[in-house]
């Protein structure tokens, strides 16, 4: 590939793009998966892609700016309010338990909690997909699982700084725990006061000029700039890149501003999940097997304990917390870009990690109406005899 022109190598990596996006549309499969599928299949033709690992950065910078403008100030406090509880038993469960579990099968503090971090988040992206495809955005548990996500979403980054720090050869001590959190409380800081004090008084200048072409330029340049500001203080980009996304969401102005964006995105943000896929070498074979099992089966377990619990504790009745619990076992995005931090075997483990949650994931969402259903006839017939027997014992 070293070989070819950069022009000629763009052109029909992106035409290859082109095609696993529509095979995926055709096929109802995520396209997250395919890209990393992809990536891993032909990973011995892509040692050292400079070009690539720059898109990819690009890439999962703007996913997560974007992702920031859905969240001004006001609505993460709003959310977080009422959706804490459950938030914090998916935490406990899905990644406290996973990095049990690695803990038990012997890997090192690090290690097991990068497992932990990869086994946590739900795929917003293929939620959300899955969501609008089955047509159940406006069902009860919708709400609850979109709540749930934004909750992960916000953890998220945080997560990925911790471990960022830890790969920069730095020791889990207190002095280090401070000063990490000193400064992601710094770059929080820095993004509240120049979302609420500078952006917030753009919006007419953004709603004046946000069809000419330099807005883009503005945007893009706030979302970079942010994420290497977070690079430049030991903290991930991606944290940067979210902040970044609430600071210009204060101006009003967010889905416009999104809309402007998108199509950059979208050119290069499958260029990140192919990339991951080729740093996954299947050379020396799958390792951790016994651990991946136990987890996998962790994974399916803890998320639907957790979305059903956390439905409940929302206010959903019991055949809506159980769509819902069907519904949020897929991982993607999230778990691919913690375990593109990780050393190469666990990135094998982590891939393979991803594309088999995922696909059950996908499955059980599909599933998910006829089992709740069969679920609630159940509990109702159950409910009626236990009625009937203490009628008959009257």
């Amino acid at each position: 590939m070293a070989n070819l022109p950069f022009l000629l190598f763009a052109g029909l990596i992106l035409c290859v793009f082109f095609g696993v996006s529509f095979t995926s549309q055709k096929f109802r499969l995520p396209s997250v998966l395919l890209y990393i599928v992809l990536g891993a299949a032909v990973s011995s033709f892509f040692h050292d892609a400079e070009a690539i690992h720059t898109a990819a950065e690009i890439g999962i910078v703007l996913l997560f700016f974007i992702l920031g403008m859905e969240f001004p100030l006001a609505r993460m406090v709003s959310i977080s309010r009422k959706i804490w509880p459950a938030g914090l038993l998916d935490v406990g469960l899905n990644m406290a338990g996973a990095m049990l579990i690695a803990l038990v099968f012997g890997l090192g503090f690090v290690a097991a909690f990068i497992v932990g971090s990869v086994a946590y988040a739900t795929s917003s992206s293929i939620s959300a997909k899955m969501l609008e495809e089955k047509k159940r955005l406006a069902s009860p548990e919708a709400e609850f699982i979109l709540a749930l996500l934004i909750f992960e979403d916000l953890v998220a980054p945080v997560l990925v700084s911790f471990i960022a720090g830890m790969n920069a050869g730095q020791s889990l001590s207190p002095v280090f725990m401070g000063i990490l959190f000193a400064k992601i409380l710094f770059l929080v800081a820095g993004a509240i006061v120049m979302g609420h004090y500078g952006f917030s008084r753009l919006n007419h200048f953004v709603s004046r000029y946000i069809q000419h072409d330099f807005m883009p330029l503005l945007a893009v340049g706030v979302a970079l700039a942010y994420a290497g500001l977070a690079i430049s203080l030991g903290l991930s980009e991606i944290l940067g890149a979210f902040l970044a996304g609430v600071m210009l969401s204060e101006t009003g102005r967010a889905s416009e501003i999104e809309h402007l964006i998108l199509p950059v995105r979208d050119l290069t943000l499958p260029f990140f999940f192919f990339w991951f896929g080729t740093t996954i070498y299947f050379g020396e074979g799958v390792p951790y097997v016994p651990m991946m099992v136990v987890i996998v089966l962790w994974a399916i377990a803890g998320k639907i304990l957790t979305a059903f619990a956390g439905s409940r504790m929302f206010g959903l009745s019991p055949k809506a917390s159980v769509r819902a619990g069907l519904s949020m076992v897929q991982r993607g995005e999230f778990s691919a870009i913690i375990a593109s931090m990780a050393m190469p075997q666990l990135r094998i483990f982590s891939g393979i990690y991803i594309i088999v949650t995922a696909f059950a994931g996908v499955y059980l969402f599909g599933r998910a109406g006829s089992i709740a259903a069969w679920y609630d006839r159940r509990r109702k017939n159950k409910a009626a005899a236990r009625t009937s027997r203490a009628k008959a014992g009257e």
